[in-house]
């Protein structure tokens, strides 16, 4: 497919009618710096290895529901499956495989949400085309997997994460017959650093604008409409773009998994913890507009398409009951999915089946 003229796209100055979802510069900072680890208890040890099994030590993550990867050293990979055993110590689970470096006992493991790594061909198969989506910036390189339907998806990672995070739905996606295009955006690895103008820590306040550029590009080689999906980070920056975009009007629907609330300027709020209602507030003065009184998206004023959000109620990253407000507020759009026991962003690990169900059924109407 031949990728044509870019789209260059300026950003649009903030109104307090704007939806937008941040914690802040400090909460910024903190996922921007985030690696793909599932929790903050570090490193794990494999105590035993028997065909098919993983013993490791026992922890919060080492326990939790569902596919993981096991990642060690420059390159180590494995992936693991269910728990099957726990002791006071140690947890066991099923080693599905082991594709790079050699798994030892006494090996120094860390437990992330990353069980396919690469590109769509070589992590499962998929063909797609190398492709760039043109910003203001310069290109930003995208992964294009063709397919028939007239509506596309624009996939959106998150933070300290790549584009294979949204390797895992990308085949329920291929057999829908949606064309999908898997984007970067400033400041990743291929893509231009963000300008000085960007600021630090905007937590996507720049950012969107590649999301909206990616929209132009798919309607400009033939898409009719557009569905936006995004992790984290990734989520917010489609849900700027789905209320922003000059383009908004040919956005069909949002999948928006684990997005980060925005924090009442008031502690206690929607159950929402003092330290980071403090956080919102410090992006006062700080960069910009004060994007901290616009919390809009938790009272679902500015929605006006269907959005599958999809959370976990044991995130420690994204409160559950911004979500579950939010649910209550736009009940005529929103559909809620939860997945217990899931790290943030990592909902599709946690209940693989659950998670894509969830998907197709809200994809299906929009096709």
């Amino acid at each position: 497919m031949r990728w044509g003229t870019a789209a260059v796209v300026a950003a649009a100055a903030v109104g307090t009618g704007a939806v937008v979802l941040l914690v802040g510069r400090r909460a910024a900072d903190r996922l921007h710096m985030a690696g793909p680890e599932l929790g903050p208890g570090g490193s794990l040890r494999v105590h035993r290895l028997a065909p098919g099994l993983v013993t490791l030590t026992r922890t919060p993550d080492s326990l939790r529901p569902g596919r993981y990867a096991l990642e060690w050293g420059d390159n180590g990979h494995a992936v693991v499956g269910e728990p099957v055993a726990a002791d006071a110590q140690s947890v066991t689970r099923r080693l599905e495989r082991a594709e790079a470096g050699t798994l030892t006992t006494g090996t120094e493991v860390r437990m992330t949400p990353r069980v396919y790594r690469g590109d769509p061909l070589g992590a499962l198969g998929v063909a797609f085309e190398d492709a760039e989506v043109a910003s203001d910036l310069g290109p930003l390189p995208a992964w294009y997997v063709p397919a028939v339907r007239g509506t596309w998806v624009v996939l959106v990672h998150g933070p300290g994460e790549d584009r294979s995070q949204a390797l895992p739905v990308l085949p329920l996606l291929r057999s829908l017959r949606l064309p999908t295009l898997t984007v970067t955006y400033r400041g990743d690895r291929g893509a231009p650093a963000p300008s000085p103008a960007d600021g630090h820590g905007r937590f996507g306040e720049a950012e969107w604008v590649d999301v909206e550029a990616a929209v132009r590009t798919a309607l400009a080689s033939g898409a009719g409409k557009v569905v936006l999906y995004g992790w984290s980070l990734g989520a917010n920056l489609a849900l700027r773009t789905a209320v922003r975009s000059d383009w908004r009007g040919s956005i069909s629907g949002l999948v928006l998994d684990s997005p980060v609330p925005d924090p009442p300027a008031a502690p206690g709020r929607s159950g929402v913890p003092a330290r980071l209602a403090a956080m919102g507030a410090s992006v006062r003065g700080r960069s910009g507009p004060d994007l901290a009184d616009s919390p809009r998206l938790a009272d679902g004023e500015d929605l006006r398409l269907p959005v599958l959000l999809m959370y976990s109620p044991d995130d420690p990253v994204a409160p559950p009951r911004a979500a579950e407000r939010l649910a209550e507020e736009a009940e005529n759009l929103v559909s809620l999915h939860s997945v217990p026991q899931a790290g943030h962003a990592a909902l599709w690990n946690a209940d693989p089946d659950g998670y894509l169900e969830s998907l197709r059924r809200f994809l299906t109407p929009l096709l």
